[in-house]
């Protein structure tokens, strides 16, 4: 069985901590680097429901994208949910590990994956980690031919599974041909978008005043921060089963977007 660090190392290996960005907390969350692991549940986000999921299946290794601590924590009680997974966590010997920031930032992390479902070319980094460099945060690429504006937010419906789509009212774009996308929340990389000229930009958590702002510039497309992440998952899974196929990983069945919508 792999320990803790080799399966780590495996990690970092695809997706170096050094991409991470600056306020981020990626790698080793809770446990020993030296714990053997017996199966890993892979997951977007650690909650309570996470860590209850892996004790009834014998997972004792977590492996998500959004790491549990971003903070310090000044003290492990039961107040917070944080705390609350932490204690449980430790009480039952399960490792948390997170691939956050360093996992979008690959050239092929979150992004490009969410390029790779709508069968985009050419694609590069939105935002490169150095001139020329095939890492950074956001892809931007073409379609495989021209699409209508409306055809085209039904495609992101469809493939994104997303329930209410919110986009630019007031996009001048009519044929959407050269598209920018970035995983999770993706608003500061707006303007970098349109300087790249791009005529759409795919991301999640954009505010009213991003709309009001660039949506005369860009069609803005909002799918979701949950619907954007999902893909993380998979490439946690894939990374994770060529580095150890006889290691039983397991992709978490409760996890739920948090967001709902009433229509």
């Amino acid at each position: 069985m792999p320990t803790v660090k080799e399966i780590a190392t495996a990690i970092e290996a695809a997706a170096p901590l050094c991409l991470q960005e600056s306020y981020d907390n990626s790698g080793l969350q809770i446990g020993r680097e030296g714990n053997s692991v017996d199966s890993v549940l892979v997951c977007l986000t650690p909650t309570e429901a996470i860590v209850n999921e892996a004790i009834e299946r014998g997972c004792n290794l977590i492996v998500s994208h959004h790491p549990l601590l971003f903070r310090g924590l000044k003290r492990i009680s039961d107040a917070t949910a944080t705390e609350r997974i932490a204690v449980q966590a430790i009480r039952h010997n399960i490792s948390l590990y997170a691939a956050h920031t360093n996992l979008d930032s690959t050239a092929e992390g979150v992004s490009a994956d969410i390029a790779q479902a709508l069968g985009m070319t050419d694609v590069e980094p939105l935002v490169p980690t150095a001139p020329g460099a095939s890492t950074g945060l956001g892809t931007i690429g073409e379609m495989p031919a021209p699409v209508p504006v409306l055809e085209f937010l039904r495609q992101l419906q469809k493939v994104f599974g997303v329930k209410a789509l919110r986009y630019s009212a007031t996009t001048p774009k009519i044929v959407i041909r050269r598209v920018a996308v970035c995983g999770g929340s993706g608003s500061s990389f707006i303007t970098d978008a349109i300087a790249r000229g791009a005529d759409a930009y795919v991301t999640g958590d954009l505010g009213y005043h991003d709309f009001d702002s660039y949506g005369s510039e860009i069609l803005l497309a909002d799918i979701g921060h949950f619907e954007s992440e999902l893909g993380a998952r998979k490439l946690l899974r894939s990374i994770l089963e060529e580095a150890f196929p006889d290691l039983a990983v397991m992709t978490a069945d409760c996890e739920t977007n948090p967001v709902k919508t009433l229509s």
